[in-house]
């Protein structure tokens, strides 16, 4: 009985800009940038209440000051020597001590709003230091957070051999650091024998397929073979040929789920020429047209793999086709920083929700999956992985009418 396989976990959401790209927002939000404003932000609030607490209580002690006069005019001649102090020349002497008390606020009030300016204008530039000081401080303690953002970017180029190593006290950042290394160090144990594993199973699986091969090709070629011993023997040249399909693709698809480490000029036109050649003559046998335009569009990569991406998907548009007046077209361009290979054909009608489906491996549509003759199944599995493994991808979109378009992206 068939189980259903369970649901793939729902991926983190993508930050909004590329890691791998070195051209990042001026003002991205990063935690250093986040750490000063926190630092700078708590000491210009803390300037403030201690500026208003400060311009309260002088502002309470000279109210206090001048609401009574500590001398009294009792006789003599009072002169203003300011311009905005009027004093009447002419009075009783309770007159003119009021007319001094309102001298006398008016001189306290000028004076709190020179206090008031000269300590908005300090605080201002306390405040700019504030911040030099806090961001210097962010990128001091936050600096072997860089060396582990380095190191995680350098393992993601497939330098599994890079370890941070930091030294220092023994905090939470460097508790992180040797986390961090002891899972790199299990990551490259793994990768390693992965990569042996791959070896391996290509020498042991390879080889007795070979052979097979070649005796089912001996026995064959003897022309006083009976009849029924040569179909059978063809029976199994067949099955043993869909069988090292089926080796290559798993080994194929092994290794291109790893980054490409050596990355070469590659023309993505001439790889879609080549890919065309191998499948005209299927083509033309199934009375396919393959046609299209394809302009130069160089990207850095493996021109093998790349190719396989080429030839898988031309091959799918082949074979997944109408039975009559079919085509297939392909087209490659560049532009805005990508090449783009554009596969799309006539075809069944494949349902939207079936899309994801064809990207896994041994997966096909329904209505296909009884075919000898379409593949193993393995065929947009290694297309997708060899995309990723170049930092681009694949989108498959239903096409009107029957078929399918799949565009491949890839940085150049």
């Amino acid at each position: 009985m068939a189980t259903t396989p369970a649901p793939h976990p729902q991926a983190p959401p993508k930050p909004t800009w590329d890691p791998r790209d070195p051209v990042r927002p001026l003002l991205r939000p990063t935690i250093r940038i986040r750490l000063t404003l926190l630092y700078g932000g708590m000491f210009l609030i803390a300037g403030i209440l201690l500026l208003s607490i400060i311009y309260l209580f002088t502002a309470q002690a000279l109210s206090d000051s001048a609401a009574q006069l500590p001398f009294k005019i009792v006789k003599g001649e009072v002169q203003a020597t300011t311009s905005w102090c009027d004093l009447p020349d002419t009075g009783t002497v309770e007159q003119f001590n009021d007319a001094v008390s309102v001298c006398l606020r008016h001189q306290s009030d000028r004076a709190l709003d020179a206090l008031l300016r000269r300590s908005l204008f300090a605080l201002l530039g306390l405040s700019i230091i504030a911040f030099a000081f806090g961001y210097a401080m962010a990128g001091r303690v936050l600096s072997p957070l860089g060396r582990i953002t380095r190191t995680a970017r350098q393992v993601a180029g497939s330098d599994l051999s890079r370890r941070i190593e930091l030294d220092g006290p023994d905090d939470e950042l460097k508790e992180l650091a040797d986390t961090f290394d002891e899972m790199l160090e299990r990551l490259e144990r793994a990768f390693t024998a992965q990569q042996r594993f791959v070896a391996n199973a290509s020498h042991e699986l390879r080889t007795p397929l070979a052979i097979n091969r070649t005796l089912l090709e001996v026995h064959l070629s003897d022309p006083g073979a009976p009849v029924e011993l040569q179909q059978l023997g063809k029976t199994l040249l067949a099955t043993n040929e869909r069988s090292e399909q089926l080796v290559e693709g798993l080994l194929l698809l092994a290794r291109s789920d790893n980054q490409i480490i050596e990355r070469k000029p590659v023309d993505l036109a001439e790889v879609a020429e080549r890919a065309v050649d191998q499948v005209n003559a299927e083509a033309k046998a199934k009375g396919v047209e393959i046609r299209g335009e394809r302009t130069p569009a160089v990207v850095q990569g493996n021109g093998v793999l790349l190719e396989r991406i080429a030839l898988n998907l031309i091959q799918n548009a082949v074979r997944y086709n109408v039975p009559e007046d079919g085509w297939v077209e392909v087209t490659t361009e560049a532009g805005n920083g990508q090449a783009v290979l554009l596969v799309s054909n006539t075809g069944p009608v494949v349902p939207a929700y079936e899309i994801d489906n064809l990207f896994e491996p041994f997966r096909r549509l329904r209505q296909e999956r009884t075919g000898s003759d379409k593949g193993v199944g393995l065929g947009l599995s290694i297309a997708r992985s060899v995309a990723r493994a170049h930092g681009g991808r694949i989108i498959a979109e239903p096409r009107q009418g029957g078929g399918l378009v799949m565009r491949v992206t890839l940085p150049i």
